[in-house]
């Protein structure tokens, strides 16, 4: 516990300057998670789907992405991390000129699909160059601070950006807009970006790739739609197919003489108890995000364009919530306080939307913009550490699987607290309200001209069971301060890196 604190060799501008390169495509492939938010309606009148095409136009771009992000981050270690990164961003590239040109919502559903592909290729790249590229602890904790900010900041500027697209051109804008970016990435990355893989990389285990999109795909399936579609047995059961195969999938990677994802990872100094972080910190900052986005909506009665604008409010902080927790480590400030004090000031931000009301505007910008940063703290401070604590020959499958981490976490917090709200709230609706005003506020709202009241009383609902979420969010993230306290206190400032040899185990990990 003891070692010293590694240091490589500092980077200079030519890193630096790779860095903001690597954010193009980690903004664009988060983005494009809220990107559709206001073309659907013109999606719809153009290519008219159905309405189980319009759920997979939303939804298969995620699950591939979730589904594929272990294979990708495996692959990239073997046939290196830049020639994965630039083959993905043509395959998103492609996709998106596909999206925007779609002539068929079964088209613009396969390129969704493609997109989705591109993205996991791109994620764990990322990361895992920034790995690679930035060897001094500090400069690597910093870079990795700034990564977490650009992936938050383009959740929410990608329902804005698609408003203004929308608005003033056509649908396939949303998509035409990445190329630009991609191509950049294409001309620069081979001439900034360093490749870098695992020089004794094993076979690669086929068996592994359809195994472990069994057990991604059900789960985060049933975790997405149980928060609007309730605890019925079919979600259930997917969810327990997804476990299933999760065993499977972990009992082969400990069989296996060349597994996707090496088990020795968890045994790495700090990386386990990251996964579960990451994964808890994922979970309060989506889980808000199912009430605050209808709130904003359906009980200020905003636009979607204003209330996306407004919800842009809540991101400005984060720009200085990483930097300023870095900033903390690296002058001897015990990572864990820092994660700690993160976990906390998530919970404050919960504890403020406990006190929502109907006309609660400010409040709830508020409560959103105290609960990202505390959110981005955590993910940032924990990202470091994982692939600090993790071999750099084994980089893209430690990102993959942080970012599968957070992935789960996310539609887990959308599943647990939206199912809170929403007990909440059927509870509170009156008894004699029509079926759909039981079932959600927006199902109250179009029937509420019928029934005097009742759409006062639907508002009325819907925050009380948005003050519930958010009471469970706060306590769980209570429950999380005091985790990361036990697991990171005696973890060192900057862990030592298995770039060495270690003292801790002969394989150095």
């Amino acid at each position: 516990m003891t070692n010293p604190t590694p240091t490589g060799p500092l980077a200079g501008r030519r890193e630096w300057t790779a860095l903001v390169v690597l954010m193009l495509p980690l903004l664009l492939v988060s983005m494009d998670v809220s990107v559709l938010y206001f073309a659907v309606p013109a999606i719809s009148a153009d290519l008219e789907p159905s309405g189980t095409q319009q759920l997979w136009i939303f939804d298969i771009y995620a699950f591939v992405l979730a589904g594929l992000l272990m294979t990708m981050g495996s692959l990239g270690d073997r046939i290196g991390r830049r020639k994965l990164l630039l083959i993905g961003a043509f395959a998103f590239s492609a996709a998106s000129l596909a999206a925007a040109y779609a002539h068929s919502a079964e088209m613009l559903i396969a390129a969704r699909a493609v997109l989705g592909i591109g993205g996991a290729t791109l994620m764990p790249s990322t990361m895992a160059l920034i790995r690679t590229m930035f060897t001094d602890p500090g400069q690597r904790a910093k870079a990795i601070g700034l990564w977490s900010g650009v992936m938050t900041a383009g959740i929410a500027l990608g329902s804005v950006m698609s408003g203004l697209l929308v608005q003033y051109f056509w649908w396939g804008s949303v998509f035409l807009v990445n190329l630009p970016a991609m191509a950049l990435l294409l001309v620069l990355g081979p001439i900034l970006l360093p490749e870098s893989k695992d020089p004794a990389p094993g076979r690669f285990d086929w068996w592994s790739v359809p195994l472990s999109m069994a057990a991604v795909l059900p789960v985060v399936y049933g975790l997405k739609e149980i928060p609007s579609e309730g605890w019925h047995v079919g979600y259930v059961v997917s969810i327990t197919v997804g476990l299933l195969f999760a065993t499977l999938f972990v009992h082969r990677q400990r069989t296996t003489a060349s597994p996707m994802s090496d088990p020795a990872l968890f045994r790495g100094h700090g990386f386990a108890p990251s996964v579960v972080l990451n994964l808890i910190g994922s979970f309060a900052m989506m889980g808000s995000a199912y009430f605050t986005t209808q709130y904003l909506q359906s009980v200020l009665g905003k636009s979607a364009l204003e209330a996306a604008l407004w919800a842009l409010l809540p991101s400005v902080p984060i720009g200085a919530a990483a930097p300023t927790a870095t900033a903390l480590v690296q002058k001897g400030v015990n990572r864990a306080y820092v994660v700690t004090a993160g976990f906390l000031i998530g919970a404050l931000g919960y504890a403020l939307l406990a006190f929502v009301g109907t006309d609660s505007l400010w409040l709830v910008l508020v409560a959103c913009g105290v609960l990202a940063c505390g959110s981005v703290v955590v993910i940032s401070q924990i990202t470091d550490l994982a692939l600090s604590s993790a071999p750099v020959e084994r980089a893209g499958s430690a990102s993959s699987l942080m970012e599968t981490a957070g992935e789960f976490g996310g539609a887990l917090g959308m599943a647990v607290l939206g199912s809170i709200g929403t007990a909440i709230y059927r509870h509170d609706i009156p008894a004699s309200a029509p079926a759909a005003a039981r079932e959600t506020l927006g199902g109250a709202l179009s029937v509420a001209d019928r029934v005097p009241g009742l759409a006062t009383a639907a508002r009325e609902a819907f925050t009380h069971g948005m003050q519930g979420a958010a009471i469970a969010g706060a306590v769980l993230l209570v429950g999380a301060a005091g985790l990361a306290a036990m697991t990171l206190r005696r973890i060192p400032v900057h862990s030592k890196t298995p770039d060495e040899p270690s003292s801790l185990s002969p394989s150095g990990v």
